[in-house]
């Protein structure tokens, strides 16, 4: 019982710390948008929620998958 309870306990704690890391990768990317963009290209500077759907929508566009088989 007692392993199950750590086991238990380690699943909570990871699933913490990537909840905080979504959501600093949000605050981040909110930064350095509304740090550089206005004043490269003169777009407008955006929110929290926008910054965190940048950050994901990049993860998605530009994450590779490795799918191919070597031969032996």
């Amino acid at each position: 019982m007692d392993k199950f309870l750590k086991a238990i306990g380690a699943i909570v704690i990871g699933l913490c710390l990537i909840v905080v890391a979504a959501l600093f990768t949000g605050w981040l990317v909110m930064l350095l948008w509304n740090w550089l963009m206005p004043m490269l290209f003169g777009l407008t500077t955006i929110t929290y929620i926008e910054g965190w759907g940048l950050s994901v929508l990049s993860g998605l566009l530009f994450k590779g998958t490795t799918n191919v088989k070597t031969k032996e």
